[in-house]
C-alpha cells in the first residue's frame, strides 16, 4: 500500500463527508416523505373503509327499498319498457351514491386544506374517484398520495357497482313469451 499524504487523507475525508451528507439528506427526505405520507394513509384508509361500507349498504338499500317494490309490483310484466325503467332507476340511484361518496372525499380535502375551496375539491374528487384525471387541479403537495388513494377507492366502488348492475341486468332481462322463436334462458 502506498503511503498517503495529508491531502489524500483530507480528500478521502471530504468524500466520506459528502457521502455522509448525502445519506443524511436522503434519510431526512425519506423521513419527511414518510411523515407526510403517514397523514395520507391515516386519512385515506378510513375514507376508503367508510365509502366502501356506505356503498355496500347503499346497494342493499337500492335493491331492497327501491327496486324490490317496483319489481314486485310489475313482476308479471317482463317487457322491455319495465326493464328499461328498472335499469334507469338503478343507474340514477347508483350515480347519486357515487356522487355522495365523492363529496365525502371533497369535504375531507377542504377540511385538510388540500384544495382551495369546496368547488375545486368536488371537481378534483370526481376526477380522482373515476380515474378521469383530466381536471387541471392538484392537491397540495403533501396530500397528493391521498388523491391516488381516492382513485384506488373508486376502482373498488365501481367494481361493486358493475357487479350490482350486472345482477340487475341478469335478473330482470325480459323473458321470452311462450311460443316465441327466441331460445329460452337457462
Amino acid at each position: 500500500m502506498l503511503p498517503t499524504t495529508g491531502i489524500d487523507r483530507a480528500a478521502r475525508r471530504g468524500e466520506d463527508s459528502a457521502l455522509l451528507t448525502s445519506q443524511i439528506a436522503t434519510s431526512d427526505a425519506m423521513a419527511v416523505l414518510a411523515d407526510s405520507w403517514s397523514h395520507d394513509w391515516l386519512w385515506g384508509l378510513p375514507l376508503i373503509v367508510l365509502t366502501v361500507l356506505m356503498h355496500a349498504f347503499g346497494l342493499v338499500g337500492i335493491h331492497g327499498r327501491v327496486l324490490g317494490p317496483v319489481i314486485r309490483a310489475v313482476s308479471a310484466d317482463r317487457s322491455l319498457t319495465i326493464f328499461a325503467a328498472v335499469v334507469s332507476a338503478t343507474v340514477l340511484f347508483l350515480t347519486a351514491l357515487h356522487g355522495v361518496e365523492a363529496a365525502i372525499w371533497a369535504i375531507a380535502y377542504v377540511q385538510l386544506g388540500a384544495t382551495p375551496d369546496a368547488r375545486m375539491a368536488m371537481l378534483y374528487s370526481l376526477s380522482a374517484i373515476t380515474s378521469y384525471g383530466h381536471a387541471n387541479i392538484y392537491l397540495e403537495a403533501h396530500w397528493r398520495l391521498l388523491g391516488a388513494m381516492e382513485a384506488l377507492n373508486g376502482m373498488i366502488l365501481f367494481g361493486l357497482t358493475t357487479a350490482f348492475l350486472f345482477g340487475v341486468l341478469r335478473d330482470h332481462w325480459p323473458q321470452p313469451t311462450r311460443g316465441s322463436t327466441r331460445a329460452s334462458r337457462t
